[in-house]
């Protein structure tokens, strides 16, 4: 790591202001902080890399990770993200591990101890407990040599020029490359197991992301019992309930074999009764309805559901659900999208 004083470091020394932060040297920050990840992406050893990665790829057991401190927490998230794909991980922490957890280690499991300078103490007295379980011992650290690098079965190291932190203590540009290290490469065994989005969608099943992923548009329509449906010779002031009544804001017109011939809004009867005055009372939903409405089919996905409503010319606030033979099965509308998480 560099022991050359950043340039940024005169602000904090001699910076008198405690009430606001100065753009200029704000803007200083962020550029040395990506210089310093730079530096990392230019000399991390891709060998050593794909060696990790193909490693873990080929675990039977659980691949677990552990850490202290800043460590410790990024050893959480990058186990919760390869959990997330659906690959057998979990966290060990260092002191539970010594009182009882060490346990859960199994002959095929990997153990991944994340450590900046591979001198933390902690890890240093898990590692013979856990080479008793026979388990097989990686160190991610950024400072060599390191006593991890001589007891682990694989060391991976992390360049690290120097933290952000003007006095070079805080762990804000270590943790950072840690962070992009365990997240790509989580990716890279996400492709190698070349999983699918119904896959990656099943291990989220009540977040949007699953819900964009899983949900069809049948699970999200309203159902026939529920439809404000009219024939087009209904007069349009003797459906008002109906129009208003069902939560929809249209009407679906249909035929007596239930097939969709259009749909007539809220919208169109404001426009209806400016345009015509009393002439309103005499006139069909047939004769003013929407010939040629936005639909969409039961087996779509929800989430094209809703791109298809807000798709030009304008947006629309449903959606008539037919089937491959024009016959009115459903609605799907904007408000029950969103209630639904999407």
């Amino acid at each position: 790591m560099g022991s050359l004083p950043p340039p940024y470091l005169d602000f904090f020394l001699h910076s008198t202001k405690q009430d606001s932060i100065d753009p200029d040297q704000l803007l200083k920050l962020f550029k040395a902080q990506q210089n310093y990840l730079n530096h990392f992406f230019q000399n991390l050893d891709l060998s050593q890399t794909l060696i990790f990665t193909q490693t873990l790829l080929n675990a039977k057991g659980t691949i677990y990770f552990t850490g202290v401190g800043k460590s410790g927490f990024v050893s959480q998230k990058i186990s919760q993200t390869l959990v997330s794909l659906g690959i057998k991980s979990g966290f060990l922490s260092p002191v539970d591990a010594l009182h009882g957890d060490i346990g859960i280690l199994d002959p095929q499991d990997v153990l991944v101890m994340f450590s900046k300078s591979g001198n933390t103490e902690e890890l240093l007295k898990l590692v013979p407990c856990a080479k008793a379980k026979r388990v097989f011992l990686i160190s991610v650290t950024s400072v060599k040599p390191n006593s991890l690098m001589g007891v682990c079965d694989l060391n991976v190291h992390l360049p690290l020029e120097r933290e952000l932190c003007p006095f070079d203590l805080a762990p804000v540009t270590s943790t950072a490359i840690q962070m992009v290290f365990g997240d790509t490469v989580a990716i890279a065994l996400m492709g190698a197991r070349n999983l699918s989005r119904e896959e990656y969608a099943a291990n989220h099943p009540a977040g949007r992301i699953g819900k964009s992923l899983i949900f069809k548009v049948r699970d999200v329509m309203k159902k026939k019992e529920d439809l404000p449906i009219c024939k087009e010779g209904d007069l349009i002031m003797d459906q008002l309930v109906e129009l208003t009544s069902k939560g929809c804001g249209c009407l679906l017109v249909i035929d007596e074999e239930f097939h969709l011939l259009g749909t007539f809004t809220d919208g169109d009867l404001r426009r209806t009764l400016k345009a015509n005055g009393e002439g309103i009372f005499k006139l069909t939903v047939g004769e003013m309805c929407n010939r040629k409405p936005r639909t969409i089919g039961p087996d779509a996905m929800a989430a094209d559901a809703m791109q298809k409503m807000e798709s030009p010319p304008s947006p629309v606030q449903f959606l008539p659900v037919i089937d491959q033979h024009n016959v009115l099965i459903g609605i799907v509308t904007l408000h029950g999208l969103v209630s639904a998480g999407l």
